[in-house]
């Protein structure tokens, strides 16, 4: 009897579990948006630190400014694939899971997390043109952190610890401004696809 009342008890837990978090976050996603970031760090050093070019037979290192519709595309390009892999991914899980990809629960999770990524995106917007160049890092990985931190009430635990990785990377950043696009690649590149790939073999393998 005892057996039956601890697996009734954990089926309930699963019920109200799945009722209150957004469980079909797949861990994928977060390893590909990870691949994605280091590939756009990658083509975004490229741009605003090592292309050159000749003017006048003298040797001119372009500077982020003069890069800036370039990294702009650079930095959509990133966001745009994953968003487009991360809708894919969690939909193919929610279908194997049986379980609705949006739902009041799922729209909880967007807006908590879309709260501090706004008010951090009007951020950087005022700190390019207050000529603050080198706080567009640091401050993306705080906010975003921030919004993961928020977001983490309505889906897995692990998501919160993600966040709070991603604001200290930031006040770190924040502290040695010339390397902030190497942290910017360590905190959106590296520590998603670990993160990622925890949550894969936690919840899905």
């Amino acid at each position: 009897m005892s057996d039956k009342y601890i697996q009734d008890i954990a089926e309930i837990r699963q019920m109200m579990e799945k009722s209150s978090r957004f469980i079909s976050l797949s861990g994928l996603s977060g390893v590909m948006a990870g691949i994605y970031a280091l590939i756009g760090a990658y083509v975004a050093w490229k741009l605003a630190y090592t292309s050159e070019t000749l003017v006048y037979d003298q040797l001119i290192v372009r500077d982020v400014r003069g890069n800036l519709t370039w990294l702009m595309l650079d930095a959509a390009a990133v966001l745009l694939l994953a968003i487009i892999t991360g809708v894919y991914l969690t939909r193919q899980k929610a279908k194997k899971q049986g379980v609705k990809t949006w739902d009041k629960t799922a729209q909880r999770l967007l807006i908590n997390l879309l709260i501090p990524l706004v008010t951090g995106g009007i951020l950087v917007v005022i700190f390019y043109y207050q000529g603050l160049i080198g706080l567009i890092a640091p401050t993306t990985l705080i906010f975003y952190g921030l919004g993961l931190i928020n977001a983490s009430h309505y889906t897995y635990r692990d998501v919160r610890f993600l966040g709070i990785s991603e604001v200290v990377l930031g006040l770190v950043a924040s502290a040695v401004i010339g390397y902030g696009l190497l942290i910017w690649a360590i905190g959106f590149g590296v520590l998603h696809i670990i993160y990622g790939a925890m949550m894969y073999f936690k919840y899905e393998k």
